[in-house]
């Protein structure tokens, strides 16, 4: 007959998943070293916890918002334990428990010892971050992209969100505005005509959010003026992106 036949020594048994985490205190650690020596099943137990805590140790993992937190461990909380079973179902119970003590076990390591991993940007206790304006019209399920290519290497490209009503423009190597002079940028409306949507930032590769609403933008231009900008072009365009509709 092994030890985990002995029924006096279920507790003993279900030690193993808070072992692996070391939340046990001095006498219940003492107590299950003494019965891991001569049980190999919860010796194999441990080393599966320890693995399982292991692998999700190295993850990249942030810390939870204090919500989540103090939901879960009230919720450990409020778990009692089985009582003891009749020697034909001793060996069953524990086995039943086993997958709730890895589920314990895994919770332990990330609530209290690293975090928790998340698909959202949490921030703190804040809750997840919003996205920037640039971020919501790149992830957009409607976001479409318009790219030119220059003479001299350099590219830009338009990425319009309808739903968004908003676009923006990006540079690679874009050659700098001649001095005394700005890139501007322009929606074109349905109509044809040109509005204003911001100056371009000086710089050879930005990203940068059009002013206005373009939502029904036919197009995207971009002139040479004056510092400052002008309310209406004074050249030609050096680029103009036709948007789909």
């Amino acid at each position: 007959m092994t030890d985990h036949d002995q029924t006096h020594d279920w507790d003993v048994h279900a030690l193993s998943g808070a072992y692996a985490v070391d939340a046990l205190d001095d006498l219940e650690r003492a107590r299950f070293e003494a019965h891991l020596a001569q049980c190999a099943e919860c010796r194999e137990e441990v080393d599966s916890l320890r693995e399982a805590a292991t692998a999700l140790g190295t993850a990249d993992l942030v810390a939870p918002p204090a919500a989540v937190r103090d939901q879960v461990l009230a919720g450990i909380g409020r778990i009692r334990p089985l009582p003891p079973q009749s020697a034909g179902g001793t060996r069953a119970t524990l086995r039943r428990r086993t997958p709730l003590l890895i589920a314990v076990a895994a919770a332990v390591v990330l609530l209290l010892g690293v975090g928790v991993a998340s698909l959202q940007p949490w921030d703190g206790d804040d809750g997840p971050q919003e996205l920037t304006a640039a971020e919501r019209i790149l992830n957009a399920a409607d976001a479409s992209t318009v790219e030119k290519s220059f003479p001299d290497g350099s590219s830009a490209t338009i990425v319009i969100s309808r739903s968004e009503g908003k676009a923006l423009i990006r540079t690679t190597d874009m050659a700098l505005a001649p001095d005394g002079k700005a890139y501007e940028l322009w929606l074109q409306s349905p109509a044809g005509e040109m509005v204003p949507a911001g100056l371009m930032p000086d710089e050879a590769d930005t990203t940068y959010v059009l002013d206005g609403d373009a939502s029904e933008a036919t197009g995207v231009g971009i002139t040479v003026e004056p510092d400052g900008g002008s309310p209406q072009p004074t050249s030609d365009p050096i680029a103009l992106f036709a948007l789909d509709s």
